[in-house]
């Protein structure tokens, strides 16, 4: 078994194993295993006004009509732009965690 490589998200996991188990053994599971989703699918899934994570990476494909906070480890620059472009906003997990170490209020999608 390998090791994570990437120090900022080994220091995430570790902060998280004390506020949010659930979201850190997400992110302690291979990246192939995380839930990379597309715009259009987060759309679906999410309520105006309301904070979700995404513990894969946002992609780009489709559009944002809901205005929602995402989270998420890693996106698509494309991803970002299209999220701003809908009023919606887009935060990294790294500075999530600065605000809200326990993560309340956010919902997981997978």
């Amino acid at each position: 078994m390998r090791q994570k490589a990437n120090p900022d998200l080994i220091i995430a996991i570790v902060q998280l194993k004390k506020t949010n188990p659930v979201v850190a053994k997400i992110l302690a599971m291979p990246r192939k295993k995380r839930a990379s989703l597309n715009l259009t699918q987060i759309d679906k899934m999410v309520k105006d006004g309301e904070k979700v994570f995404v513990p894969g990476k946002v992609l780009s494909s489709g559009e944002m009509t809901k205005k929602a906070k995402i989270v998420a480890w890693n996106a698509s620059e494309k991803a970002i732009e299209k999220i701003k472009n809908a009023k919606a906003e887009f935060i990294y997990l790294n500075d999530e965690i600065k605000t809200n170490k326990e993560l309340k209020g956010v919902r997981v999608l997978e």
